[in-house]
């Protein structure tokens, strides 16, 4: 959260959605030109600045800037090691930095003065940012292992890196000023906790490991004693979103965490030295359904105020979040509190009328709607014209499906003129081996090399059998390459006739990522083949002119 005024979320989908937490509409969205391929892997707000006009070269009046305008940033890390940098002011991609790292991009954070951006990667490095040239400052090696987290001090004379082991830079000079050891897997998060320089021994921050269920606080001595951490706080599960403030004159801090789990845990303690027991928090928020059996609804995140009065939560699904604002649960005598809320009369997906011009329509309330795929929608499918004549005034056994397969002529065709059943049947039996994973069926229906049969075959399937269509031609096409040649018309023919279906999935990355990398490797393979077998066409043109010389 920014300012506690905006919330940022980065989905499975690659599309960044920035939601008003005051209107609680959705203030913008934004779709990466690479969001298929370059997923984003971590977020990071920049610091609210004030533009003022510098003795730069004469803008024109379209360019000319206006003093004391507030320019929010966004960096996106990818996986493909870019980094993304969104303007929230214009609404529209601010620049690209790229060439910094050969690996992921786990963690991204702001200088809270200079126009720097720093970047911890897999590739074990960290990198330097200048944001006016958009090229990297500086670039070092970090650890032996990769850079999960990151975090610069308010002051931003130091940063700190962690995988497994934190250290803390000097960023003047590059190099380590202390090392923390104390986690048994990687680092997840990183925070300062206070404000005050290393050599007055106030300086504390905050770790969390993945798996770990303690948080953990580290002093910066003066001396050089800061070996392991001073305090834990105990969490119910892996810390996934931290937001804390400090009191100014004293070391009090509020704390709150929100767990992987998706409870919300409330702490305040004085960073006075070392604490020997780990501290539980004063106060355990949950959420639950208002249904006769509540199920948990997950708390995404959350931001603190310094009134100390009220507590601005998020929580529900990524695409579909609530904002809610509620009274601060610190100083009460329950330890554990369960807010029990309807998500679905709730929900805030909406969006400010300047962004959309799509009109909802007029629907009444006893209405139903039914969307494409959800679960249990199971759409009919059309039967042959033909099989309620055949079924009135018939006592003979019903036959079975291996009996309708033998009848099916695969390489007999029609008379002219004649309606032909034969796609209805594909249609049918195509489902119903879907549905059952019977692979004769499949097989049987799967060997046809007609086009035309293959196009009309799956132009009459249903929706909810797509999904499940497109995973069976995935694993077939891992197979032998003679079925992985008959795949790729099925595949053909399911993007040709229902491409607008498969967009509309929130979840088509994580269901196409293993068709995308295995048809992109074998693209890869295919040049180097080619090249090979020119070669070899070559070489064995060469001994056959030989061997007639000779």
């Amino acid at each position: 959260m920014a300012a506690s005024y905006y919330l940022a979320l980065c989905a499975q989908d690659g599309r960044l959605r920035i939601w008003n937490t005051d209107s609680k509409t959705l203030h913008q969205e934004y779709v990466p030109s690479a969001h298929l391929s370059a997923t984003c892997t971590c977020i990071s707000w920049g610091p609210c600045r004030t533009v003022k006009e510098g003795p730069q070269r004469k803008k024109r009046k379209s360019e000319a800037g206006h003093a004391g305008e507030q320019v929010d940033m966004l960096a996106l890390g990818t996986a493909v090691g870019s980094i993304i940098i969104y303007s929230t002011v214009k609404g529209a991609l601010h620049c690209t930095l790229d060439g910094g790292h050969s690996g992921g991009v786990n963690s991204v954070q702001w200088h809270p003065k200079d126009s720097l951006l720093y970047s911890g990667s897999d590739d074990t490095h960290i990198v330097e940012w200048d944001l006016q040239t958009g090229k990297t400052r500086c670039k070092w090696k970090a650890d032996r292992s990769s850079v999960t987290s990151m975090c610069v001090s308010p002051d931003g004379k130091l940063l700190l890196s962690a995988g497994q082991t934190i250290k803390m830079w000097d960023l003047e000079t590059k190099e380590v000023y202390r090392k923390f050891t104390g986690h048994a897997t990687a680092v997840t998060t990183l925070r300062f906790a206070t404000t005050r320089p290393p050599e007055t021994n106030g300086l504390y921050f905050l770790s969390g490991a993945s798996h770990d269920r303690l948080l953990s606080v580290w002093q910066v001595r003066e001396d050089g004693k800061d070996k392991n951490s001073v305090v834990s706080f105990t969490l119910t599960d892996e810390p996934q979103h931290i937001d804390l403030i400090t009191s100014c004159g004293k070391e009090e801090v509020r704390l709150a965490v929100v767990c992987k789990d998706g409870q919300l845990h409330l702490f305040e303690h004085f960073l006075n030295g070392p604490c020997k027991k780990p501290l539980s928090p004063t106060c355990t928020v949950q959420m639950s359904g208002v249904e006769d059996t509540p199920l948990p609804i997950p708390l995404l995140a959350t931001a603190l105020t310094k009134d100390t009065s009220s507590l601005l939560l998020a929580y529900g699904s990524r695409l579909q979040p609530v904002m809610e604002r509620v009274v601060s649960m610190v100083n009460t005598a329950e330890r554990h509190v369960c807010l029990s809320r309807d998500v679905h009369s709730t929900l805030s997906l909406t969006m400010e009328t300047t962004l959309s011009k799509v009109k909802t329509p007029i629907v009444n309330s006893k209405s139903k709607v039914l969307l494409p795929g959800l679960p249990g929608h199971q759409a009919p499918v059309k039967a042959p014209l033909g099989s309620e004549k055949r079924k009135k005034g018939t006592d003979t056994k019903e036959m079975s499906i291996e009996e309708r397969l033998g009848e099916i002529g695969l390489s007999e065709g029609g008379a002219k003129g004649a309606p032909s059943l034969q796609t209805d049947n594909f249609a049918v039996l195509l489902v119903q081996g879907l549905e059952s994973k019977d692979a004769n069926i499949l097989n049987k229906v799967f060997q046809t090399r007609k086009d035309v049969l293959i196009k009309k075959t799956v132009s009459r399937l249903p929706l909810p059998a797509i999904l499940p269509l497109v995973e069976e031609i995935t694993k077939r096409m891992q197979g032998h390459p003679y079925t992985a040649v008959l795949m790729v018309r099925w595949l053909k023919a399911v993007l040709i006739q229902h491409t607008s279906y498969l967009s509309s999935l929130p979840d088509l990355v994580s269901q196409l990522g293993v068709l995308y990398h295995m048809i992109e490797s074998r693209v890869k393979m295919f040049h180097k083949l080619s090249k090979l077998h020119g070669k070899l066409y070559l070489f064995m043109t060469q001994v056959c002119s030989g061997r007639t010389c000779s």
